[in-house]
């Protein structure tokens, strides 16, 4: 279990440091150069390893029953999720709507994960990055200010958005064993 909590929490120091310290973020970016994103990708990367580890060297013990719907609940979540993922990374309306749709995405797929599973590294995994991705907005938020909304685009762009969030959905879902060793 140390070793999920280690990954979640490494998770989350490594992306709170841009939002929270700008200036040595800067002097750290400037005297290294391209080797500072080498250096936030290796430690994201150890961060995700860990993550993958600790869960499937976790015991799962039961902290509660989840209820028989929210394993459907779980589905609809985890696919506005991916939705909002693509959102993150495409132009489209739903980014005029939600500041942070990336970290929203976040949120609400960990929030789904919750509703269908019970044990205790699930709410490691899926509470600590939910909270985070919560925190980390409002401490975006904090940091840039005022919110400057994208301008409209055709609506046949979000339509492009919601495909790609459900291919890249049923991509992971075939992915998920894996990574987790649970078949969806």
């Amino acid at each position: 279990m140390s070793i999920l909590i280690i990954g979640v929490a490494l998770w989350a120091i490594v992306h709170f440091f841009p939002a929270i310290a700008a200036g040595p973020r800067a002097s750290l970016n400037q005297r290294l150069g391209q080797r500072y994103r080498g250096l936030f990708s290796l430690l994201i990367l150890v961060s995700l390893a860990l993550i993958v580890v600790g869960w499937r060297s976790t015991i799962p013990t039961t902290v509660y029953l989840p209820q028989i719907w929210g394993r459907h609940l779980a589905y609809l979540l985890v696919l506005i999720a991916f939705v909002l993922f693509a959102a993150a990374k495409t132009s489209n309306n739903i980014r005029r709507l939600i500041r942070h749709p990336q970290l929203t995405a976040v949120a609400v797929w960990a929030t789904g994960h919750l509703f269908a599973n019970g044990d205790i590294r699930s709410l490691i995994l899926f509470g600590g990055l939910g909270l985070w991705a919560i925190a980390e907005m409002a401490l975006i938020n904090r940091r840039d200010g005022a919110w400057q909304k994208p301008s409209a685009v055709p609506f046949t762009k979000d339509l492009a958005t919601v495909a790609i969030g459900l291919v890249v959905m049923v991509i992971f879902m075939f992915l998920h064993p894996f990574f987790t060793g649970m078949v969806v």
